[in-house]
């Protein structure tokens, strides 16, 4: 379903208000004037201003779902699957950094059960990524020295991390850096499973 053009005005205006002054210090009349529309067109759309920033962090997790969906549950190897699906994630959010960044700074400025639901969303979509390691883990295809969970809260960390350092006018554009990002993963994952493989603790000889 296309999005109405009021509200993608309003999100838009709001991610541009929010990235140059910060969510405290914009208020909603400068959002109305900025989409050139009325507070109750605004309030018809949205409950308020921490509705306004939930929607633009949503709306990059509800699309980086879909698209995890369909690769977890497409074709090709789970070593495959796995892979585009890490490569996808930072590529996704490389193209959204703005989005991604406002809501990172400010997460901790919206009222409690608004972030409680924030962080059900983003649960929901580790635990279908984890779901992958998991797997692999559990099939013999990966290394299970590490538990699922953590190897998951390690990827996203550095995913979470984009928003410090990438630039869309860097060296690297966001696919080349997911590819990168979903290498690593994978090395990560197999480095210990065969011979020639990272020490486990205690292996080590002095």
């Amino acid at each position: 379903m296309k999005e109405e053009p009021v509200r993608q005005r309003l999100l838009a205006e709001a991610t541009r208000l929010f990235a140059e002054r910060g969510f405290e210090s914009t208020s909603v009349q400068e959002i109305v004037v900025a989409a050139g529309v009325t507070k109750g067109a605004m309030y018809h759309y949205f409950d308020s201003k921490d509705d306004l920033l939930h929607e633009i962090y949503a709306r990059v997790l509800r699309m980086q779902m879909d698209r995890l969906t369909r690769i977890a549950d497409g074709p090709g190897t789970l070593r495959e699957r796995l892979h585009r699906a890490a490569a996808d994630v930072v590529e996704t959010t490389a193209a959204n950094l703005d989005d991604s960044k406002i809501f990172f700074r400010s997460i901790h400025l919206l009222a409690p059960e608004t972030q409680k639901n924030v962080r059900a969303e983003r649960r929901r979509y580790h635990e279908r990524f984890r779901a992958l390691v998991a797997e692999g883990q559990r099939t013999g295809i990966f290394s299970d020295r590490v538990p699922a969970e953590l190897v998951v809260d390690y990827f996203f960390g550095s995913v979470h991390h984009l928003g410090t350092w990438f630039s869309a006018a860097g060296p690297l554009t966001g696919a080349q850096v997911g590819r990168h990002f979903a290498d690593l993963l994978l090395s990560s994952l197999e480095a210990a499973s065969g011979d020639g493989g990272s020490p486990r603790a205690g292996d080590v000889r002095h």
